[in-house]
């Protein structure tokens, strides 16, 4: 029985998508936004090129689930992560630039092989994880609309 769900939310930022964009693929920019249970680290050197590798973990000791993630898709305004573990799919990250800035859109597509995981994580975290996704885009609109106001003052 497959679980595949697609979470996407979408937020508008007053702020170029060239600067959303460092937001998403700077790492110390990165964890400004990120929810602080997650931490994410390159595997070897950091790269959002395609084949770039990164370990997502949410911090829940002792069992700190793990995500090996790769960049899969790449040009300027787009990056899709594919990520391997308790999950298996795709983080797309778009910025699809507005008049009045970016309009940025994250869509999670996932599947959850395991069904105790899978209804677990029905019961448990889906509501959360949607509200989070929509806690981080804020965060991160934050972020991008702080550094616009520095670099363009």
């Amino acid at each position: 029985m497959s679980s595949s769900q697609v979470f996407e939310q979408t937020i508008s930022i007053n702020a170029s998508a060239t600067i959303v964009e460092r937001c998403i693929t700077d790492l110390e920019l990165m964890h400004r936004w990120l929810n602080p249970a997650l931490k994410c680290e390159p595997i070897r050197e950091w790269s959002t090129e395609i084949g770039g590798r990164s370990r997502f973990m949410i911090q829940i000791p002792p069992i700190n689930p793990t995500l090996i993630s790769q960049v899969i898709e790449r040009e300027p305004g787009l990056i899709v992560w594919q990520f391997n573990g308790f999950f298996k799919g795709c983080d797309r990250w778009e910025c699809k630039p507005t008049q009045q800035g970016t309009q940025l859109i994250n869509r999670f597509q996932f599947d959850i092989p395991n069904p105790l995981v899978s209804w677990g994580f029905n019961q448990f975290a889906a509501s959360w994880t949607k509200k989070d996704m929509k806690a981080q885009l804020r965060r991160l609109k934050r972020v991008a609309e702080e550094i616009y106001q520095v670099e363009c003052s």
